[in-house]
């Protein structure tokens, strides 16, 4: 069975940081791609940040710089920097990994911002 497993949220104030880690444990798959998604209160939920194996790195529009994922070279635990962070990245981080077409989930930490 696989799981991931978040860690690193909190509550910063407004312009602070807080780096998210993602482990794996249990069977770990040969992933393909890495990410993280955000859930803010009562939005849909939305993507921050995705690594491919290949390197290829993508951010959603509003991390505008701020944000920087990375992973080990297994890819079995992916981290997510964020720096500059304001009240409206308040929300569940979760980190996602892909298999071909099958998707894995943790069950997210909290950020919140404070203004």
């Amino acid at each position: 069975q696989v799981q991931l497993v978040e860690s690193g949220g909190g509550l910063v104030q407004a312009g602070g940081s807080l780096r998210l880690s993602c482990t794996t444990s249990g069977f770990t798959p040969n992933f393909n791609i890495r990410a993280w998604y955000r859930q803010g209160p009562g939005e849909e939920r939305e993507l921050v940040a995705r690594i491919t194996r290949a390197g290829t790195v993508s951010y959603g529009d509003f991390v505008k710089g701020r944000f920087t994922i990375s992973t080990n070279s297994e890819m079995d635990s992916v981290f997510l920097n964020m720096d500059g962070l304001q009240p409206e990245d308040t929300g569940v981080y979760v980190c996602n990994g892909r298999v071909r077409v099958r998707d894995y989930w943790g069950q997210g930490t909290q950020v919140t911002v404070s203004s």
